[in-house]
């Protein structure tokens, strides 16, 4: 039997890292709301500690992940403009499959960032 789980790593494209203490929440939208699920800091490898849900915690549906990119690279020193391009990264994405492994990196710089589903 499989046991389907959900997590995240961070690179930061800018300085070519590991994207070490992001604040990552997670929330799951039904009916149009946000529902809080969690949240974890990315350790010094850019990832949470333990799966951000698997299990029976892990359901059909669609997810967001924010990401604060912004209060990182502050805290990085890179000097950002007023607002930041880019404050927090929201990656919306559907889980299909509930018994799956689903890998939801983040590619990011001050100014740009990308994902895809890994492995």
């Amino acid at each position: 039997m499989r046991v389907g789980s959900l997590t995240t790593h961070i690179l930061d494209t800018a300085r070519g890292c590991p994207g070490a203490g992001i604040a990552i929440s997670l929330f799951r939208i039904e009916d149009g709301r946000r529902l809080a699920l969690g949240r974890c800091t990315s350790n010094r490898d850019g990832r949470c500690d333990a799966p951000l849900l698997e299990g029976p915690s892990l359901a059909q549906g669609i997810y967001e992940l924010d990401f604060a990119v912004a209060d990182y690279f502050r805290a990085a020193g890179v000097a950002l403009p007023q607002p930041p391009f880019l404050d927090v990264v929201t990656l919306r994405f559907g889980i299909a499959d509930a018994d799956a492994h689903y890998h939801v990196p983040l590619l990011v710089s001050p100014w740009s960032y990308s994902t895809y589903r890994g492995s």
